[in-house]
C-alpha cells in the first residue's frame, strides 16, 4: 500500500483496478484527483460508507490474474532464472505468446 503512489508515478491510464486491500481514501483520492482516472476498487466490508464501483470493469480484474497465473507455470519465469531484466522480458513475452496460442 505505501508503494502503491511510487508504482503509478509517470503512468497515464483511464482507471485504476485493484483488489480491496487498496481501499484507502488517501489513495482514492490520489487516482482521482491527481491521475484524473477512475478507481475501481471494491470497498471493504467494515467501510462505514460503502463507495460504488464499476463491477463490470473489475470483472476484467480476474483475466489479468489468470492470465499471469498461466505464465508463470513456466518454472524459468516462476522463478526468474534469467539475470538480466532484457532477458526476463524476452522470455515473459515468449511465454505470453505460448499461453496465448493454447
Amino acid at each position: 500500500m505505501t508503494h502503491a503512489p511510487d508504482l503509478m508515478a509517470g503512468l497515464i491510464f483511464a482507471a485504476l483496478i485493484a483488489d480491496k486491500a487498496y481501499d484507502s481514501d488517501d489513495l482514492i483520492k490520489l487516482i482521482v484527483e491527481d491521475f484524473q482516472a477512475e478507481a475501481v476498487i471494491p470497498p471493504r466490508k467494515n467501510r462505514k460508507e460503502q463507495r460504488d464501483y464499476d463491477r463490470h470493469l473489475y470483472k476484467h480484474r480476474n483475466l489479468v490474474e489468470r492470465f499471469i497465473g498461466l505464465c508463470k507455470h513456466c518454472r524459468r519465469v516462476a522463478t526468474r532464472y534469467d539475470k538480466t531484466a532484457r532477458n526476463f522480458l524476452a522470455f515473459w513475452n515468449f511465454a505470453s505468446v505460448l499461453v496465448l496460442l493454447r
